[in-house]
């Protein structure tokens, strides 16, 4: 056998032997997709479901509003304002978590092996439990009879316990919780391949802690930095089951209000199209990751 032949074999044996594993992809994974996205563009059915006469009437609501007695169109202030508090949520608890995780990850990545892995298998607890759980972990700390407000009045702070349930501070604080980790590990991945040896070449030329830290230490871990907060970002914007325990359902998020309609609002079109619409935005997120991951590679 020629070597040509032989290579178009080895070819054509390995997408033989990747066949399952790409059928199961396209299956699982591609085709719901590819029915929300022909879902989107028909029409709503008369109690649920869907009627297959095409239609752009869902990506129209999505953004605008007509008026059902002089048809003049609006903005969707309702889906704009749950729009905004869901980036504004989510970007807020990156910076929190990056903030709160990049010491930690330096604390960690600094100790000696064995405490190293103690504290790493603290940190990697959380994934033991269920999400739910730890929702409800946080309820318990922040409610007006919780842990922090009881706390609070015993030492003389308050008279009076703070409203923070059913509140964005809530939800923050408890997306801040439960991804917290997700920003940890890339950080500590890339801090432990960090040279220390640049520290002190940047103290022997006078630098300062804060110089160092903008000019040597964030540029060099900035994968790791770009890593966590895409991690944190792409499922905080999507967040369901964290603002609809602490939110009390009355501070949605995009993910709430997508199960909105396919639940209670029976508009099956306009859940499929925002579903379609926070797809975009995460894809746009995990593209620009990709971009700037690329850029650092010195092979592109």
């Amino acid at each position: 056998m020629s070597g040509g032949a032989h290579g178009r074999s080895k070819g054509l044996n390995g997408w033989l032997l990747s066949l399952p594993a790409l059928v199961l992809l396209f299956v699982a994974a591609s085709g719901p997709l590819l029915i929300v996205a022909v879902y989107s563009f028909l029409e709503k059915g008369d109690y649920s479901g869907v009627r297959w006469i095409f239609s752009g009437d869902a990506w129209f609501r999505v953004l605008f509003e007509k008026d059902i007695f002089d048809g003049t169109v609006s903005l969707a202030d309702a889906n704009l304002s749950i729009f905004w508090r869901s980036v504004k949520l989510s970007l807020a608890t990156t910076f929190i978590t990056f903030v709160l995780g990049l010491p930690t990850a330096w604390f960690i990545a600094t100790r000696a092996a064995k405490a190293r892995a103690i504290w790493l298998f603290l940190i990697t607890i959380p994934f033991w439990t269920n999400l739910l759980i730890r929702t409800f972990a946080i309820m318990e700390v922040i409610r007006n009879q919780g842990l922090l407000n009881t706390a609070l009045i015993n030492l003389g702070v308050i008279s009076e316990p703070i409203q923070i349930l059913y509140t964005d501070t809530a939800v923050l604080i408890g997306m801040a919780y439960v991804y917290l980790p997700l920003m940890v590990l890339p950080l500590f991945a890339a801090i432990d391949r960090f040279d220390m040896r640049l520290i002190e070449a940047g103290y022997d030329l006078y630098a300062s802690r804060w110089l160092i830290l903008r000019r040597i230490i964030l540029p060099i871990i900035k994968p790791g930095i770009v890593a966590g907060c895409i991690l944190v970002f792409v499922p905080s914007l999507g967040a369901y089951v964290t603002p609809r325990v602490l939110g009390g359902g009355k501070n949605m998020m995009i993910g709430n209000f997508i199960e909105l309609q396919f639940g209670q609002g029976q508009n099956w079109p306009l859940g499929a199209a925002l579903s379609m619409v926070l797809l975009i935005v995460v894809m746009g997120a995990l593209l620009l990751y990709t971009r700037v991951s690329s850029r650092d590679d010195p092979h592109g």
